[in-house]
């Protein structure tokens, strides 16, 4: 239904009367926000709030009379009233997930003409009109307000007889659940089955025989089973299943979107009254031992938390099918393996496309900063209930999110419940963000620190905070911006691209070094925040936050490339690579340090084919080469194994003076539709004479438009983010602007021109899309294929081997020595506490007997804070002194191998208290509970492990 609607901001009238002209309003396609201009050009705080109205005229198909007619919404921002013929027909009011009404009643037959409206109401403190109760994820920070239908609409037409909608508010329905059982990875087979809900609407009861066919996205069938014959009561909903074991298959992993269609049909007395098609992907998961496993080899998530509304500038979230998955793909072809969509459920083009491009999912409900109690909680309930029936097909989703903050137990407890009703055989965990101590969460894990289990997995959900615009290289490049100089929240919120890219490395490091394999404790993983600059809230000189690794148009920053670098593996660095920070089109006589990033063991610079030496290693992956003086021509890293073998390189060449503009479009695989929604994105270069991006160009851009499509535009720094202006320079030689089809197909031309630049020219060819009634036979996504570049979940283990902590049989302490095994005990919310005399602050392990010793791993309490300068003893002799917290990890102390069978912490002096990571605060301001802000003669301490040498060394 998304063709063809009329939009009007404000809230006339009669707007829901059949006659009402609305012949004066905007003519739009859905999706469609009325304030979409506003996005990036205004702060989340200023984007438009009201009342409009959308109305769609429309004639049933001609066969339709006597069947079932359902409206299914994907999502409206925030509260939607929906009338057909002017007759209300219902209100939904979350803003999140999707609907559906039941239109039968008051739908016109062929060839009369419907008229659908909706009145939307996107206030931020929109409440529910029952209760009174606002919802409590209509945030101001993170939620940006694109309001209006904002998502796809279909109508279904179905006989009386028919398999449900997976739309359980108004509708109260489930659907059609696909999952496999007795996965055998190896042997590629599982038990496939399929379970349709399904109601008789008929007068007299209807004898049904359920028939599933599993089908190859081409149409080639796999395997085709039926369940037994069921007589339905007229007025009866009730559950029809069907299994059979299924040899050959393909499973969904990382980077392998293989999905299969699951016919599932009713038939009376041999003729198919109703067929429904289910898109879905089999795969065997495992959450225990502190690991992920996918189809029985660990994972160590790696990737992204992004905002939920996924946002590009002038358009907001409503783009078309195959731009999200450019989005969505662009991180599974950085190396990313997962994307935590953050505090409201995703869009369910969204979660289809990572499904097609092999993008494990954590999917939320809706929440804000904190548990709540009584209607809100509700909400949150009722909202994950629908996201669960809605999504419980979509392999990709891994992981049920039940808050961005601690709840109770009794609430995790409420949540695992609804999943195992309405999702049972998914295999997919349930959890939330800390819940570091709980008996019923599934996944955990704190917001950016390094937290470790043996028994379910944690993982950190928003690491490195920074910000950093795209258009700084360096402090040595145009236009010469100072890292961290500008307006904010601190020097953390203004970097440029060579520091911020640093800084995602290091912290990446400290998840990384306690991944499956190096302990029994170990960590599962990291999300960055965030994959995309975002319309959200910010803490730098621009008006939205820019902690992506991409920009808002989706051009990447250097960060992106330093963790493609890096990430290429399950756990274990598998295809190490290699990136240089910034460029080579410096000033004569600059000097300056140059940084490569790799997973290689070793980096060698070359300069004009001379080799600089081998670059200094620190946090596994940073390679620095210290006064590199610039000369013109080619810059060469090249990365070798622990063998000496060359492994990766990357290269930057000095490019020539700027002479042309160069356009390169991208539109959707199936081409650009004139539907009067898709877009065209269009990347504009300015390039030398060789065709190279020039890497410091920033020239204004003047672009025409010609023939039927909608100027839409990009983002730069400069007056309203030059959002909708067809004049905007490059930033770094790059930036990209998009289109809007119309409903008219034909020919358009782009042209773009710069002063002193040779200007270039593309043709795009927009092509007819059919209508009837006002409907389209085209969905949304449906035609778009899987990426399948990763190929099949590889053999054998994600890591070499498994390095075990040594064995405590017991734990002494100068004080408090019935809290002495807190220190060991895998809780990281327990600890032990010295009290009393300093001369007491110190913690005995006994190992039993007389064991090597070479490392002792450990986290203090206030870590993040507080410096406690230690002191290490093996069997009374010290092995090691200095300092450990100030980190947002564990810390790692090493010394040479020791023979002894006890092991001694103590404190040697007073901690020193100073935040090092003081700008990083929560979205409210506030900062950890674990920060404190005076001295003690205490040691604290949350785990402690010990090992023996390090089998590397």
């Amino acid at each position: 239904m998304n063709p063809d609607w009329r939009v009007h901001v404000g809230d006339p009238e009669n707007a829901a009367a059949l006659d009402f002209d609305d012949s004066a309003w905007d003519r739009v396609s859905l999706p469609y926000a009325w304030n979409e201009d506003e996005a990036f050009r205004e702060d989340i705080y200023g984007l438009s709030t009201g009342v409009a109205w959308y109305r769609k005229r429309f004639t049933l198909p001609e066969d339709a009379a006597e069947k079932k007619v359902f409206v299914e919404f994907e999502g409206v921002r925030q509260a939607a009233e929906v009338y057909l013929n002017g007759e209300f027909v219902g209100r939904h009011e979350n803003g999140v997930m999707a609907f559906g009404f039941d239109l039968t009643e008051l739908a016109d037959p062929a060839p009369e003409e419907n008229v659908l409206a909706v009145r939307v109401d996107n206030d931020w403190d929109y409440e529910e009109q029952a209760t009174g109760q606002r919802y409590q994820w209509a945030d101001h920070n993170f939620n940006a307000n694109y309001g209006g239908i904002t998502k796809n609409v279909k109508l279904h037409v179905t006989d009386r007889l028919y398999q449900t909608l997976p739309l359980y508010s108004w509708l109260g329905t489930t659907g059609v659940y696909v999952y496999a059982d007795d996965i055998d990875v190896d042997e590629q087979s599982a038990e496939v089955n399929a379970e349709s809900q399904i109601r008789n609407e008929h007068d007299e009861p209807r004898a049904v025989r359920y028939e599933v066919e599993l089908r190859e996205t081409d149409g080639e069938t796999v395997a085709a089973f039926e369940g037994n014959e069921r007589v339905i009561p007229p007025g009866a909903t009730t559950t029809v299943e069907a299994s059979q074991d299924v040899a050959d298959l393909e499973f969904w992993s990382w980077g392998y979107g293989y999905l299969y269609d699951v016919v599932t049909r009713l038939t009376v007395d041999g003729e198919v009254v109703d067929t429904v098609t289910t898109r879905t992907g089999f795969r065997k998961t495992a959450f225990e031992d502190g690991r992920i496993e996918l189809n029985d080899r660990a994972i160590q998530l790696k990737g992204y938390a992004q905002r939920t509304t996924n946002e590009w500038p002038a358009v907001g979230r409503s783009v078309p099918a195959w731009l999200s998955d450019f989005s969505n793909g662009l991180m599974v072809e950085g190396n990313a393996n997962a994307v935590r969509w953050m505090h409201v459920t995703p869009w369910k083009q969204d979660v289809e496309s990572c499904d097609r491009v092999g993008l494990i999912q954590l999917l939320p409900a809706g929440d804000a900063e904190s548990d709540v109690e009584g209607r809100q909680w509700d909400q949150r309930v009722e909202l994950m209930r629908d996201a669960i029936v809605y999504n419980q097909n979509n392999p990709s989703v891994l992981f049920y999110e039940g808050g961005n903050e601690v709840i109770s137990e009794e609430h995790m407890r409420e949540l695992v419940r609804l999943r195992d009703r309405f999702d049972p055989h998914g295999g997919r965990a349930m959890g939330c963000r800390e819940m570091l101590d709980s008996d019923v969460a599934e996944w955990g894990g704190e917001m950016l620190y390094v937290n470790k289990s043996a028994d379910k997995p944690m993982f950190a959900t928003e690491y490195n905070r920074s910000e950093g615009l795209r258009r700084y290289w360096d402090e040595d490049s145009p236009p010469y911006h100072e890292d961290g100089a500008g307006e904010g929240e601190g020097e953390r919120y203004n970097r440029n691209q060579d520091s911020f890219a640093v800084e995602d490395v290091r912290r990446w490091y400290e998840y990384w070094r306690e991944r499956p394999g190096t302990g029994r404790r170990v960590s599962s993983g990291a999300l960055n925040i965030v994959f995309s600059d975002t319309n959200t809230h910010y803490r730098g000189e621009e008006n939205y936050r820019r902690s992506g690794e991409v920009d808002p148009m989706r051009v990447p920053k250097d960060a992106y490339r330093a963790h493609e670098a890096i990430w290429d593996g399950w756990v274990e660095v598998e295809d190490p690579g290699a990136a240089i920070l910034g460029h080579w089109n410096y000033e004569p006589d600059t000097v300056r340090d140059v940084t490569v990033i790799s997973g290689a063991e070793s980096v060698e610079l070359f300069r004009n084919g001379e080799s600089l030496g081998y670059g200094d290693r620190s946090d596994r992956f940073v390679f620095t080469f210290e006064d590199v003086a610039w000369e013109p021509g080619t810059l060469r890293a090249v990365g070798y194994d622990d063998a000496g073998e060359r492994v990766c390189q990357d290269v930057r060449e000095t490019v020539g003076e700027p002479v042309a503009v160069e356009l390169t479009p991208r539109t959707g695989p199936t081409g650009w539709r004139a539907d009067g929604h898709d877009l065209a994105l269009v990347e504009v270069e300015v390039v030398d004479d060789e065709g190279r991006r020039h890497p410091t160009a920033f020239d204004e851009i003047e672009f025409d438009l010609e023939g039927p499509a909608e100027w839409r535009g990009g983002i730069a720094k400069g007056p309203e983010n030059h959002v909708l202006s067809q004049e905007l320079p490059v930033e770094l030689g790059v930036n990209r602007v998009l289109i809007r089809s119309t409903r008219e197909a034909g020919t358009v031309t782009v042209t773009a021109r710069s002063e002193g630049l040779a200007p270039d020219t593309v043709e795009l060819e927009t092509e007819p899309v059919e209508t009837s009634g006002g409907l389209t036979p085209h969905l949304p996504g449906e035609d778009l294929p899987s990426k399948l570049d990763r190929g099949p979940t590889p053999e054998g283990l994600a890591y070499e081997s498994e390095r075990r902590p040594l064995p405590v049989v017991d734990v002494s302490a100068g004080s408090n020595a019935e809290e002495a095994a807190h220190a060991i005990d895998d809780d990281e919310l327990s600890s032990w506490e010295s009290r009393g005399d300093p001369e007491d602050a110190w913690i005995r392990f006994d190992l039993g007997e007389a064991t090597a010793v070479g490392e002792v791993r450990l986290k203090v309490a206030n870590h993040r804070t507080t410096g406690y300068p230690i002191r290490v003893a093996v069997d009374g002799e010290e092995v090691w002194s200095g300092e450990v917290g100030h980190t947002l990890a564990y810390d790692a102390i090493t010394f040479d191998p020791t023979e002894g069978r006890s092991v001694t912490v103590a404190l040697a002096g007073v901690t020193r208290v100073e935040d090092a990571f003081g700008e990083i605060v929560e979205i409210t301001g506030e900062r950890h509970h674990s920060d404190v802000d005076e001295e003690r003669n205490a040691l604290e301490l949350l785990e402690v492990e010990l090992y023996g040498p390090d089998p590397e060394a």
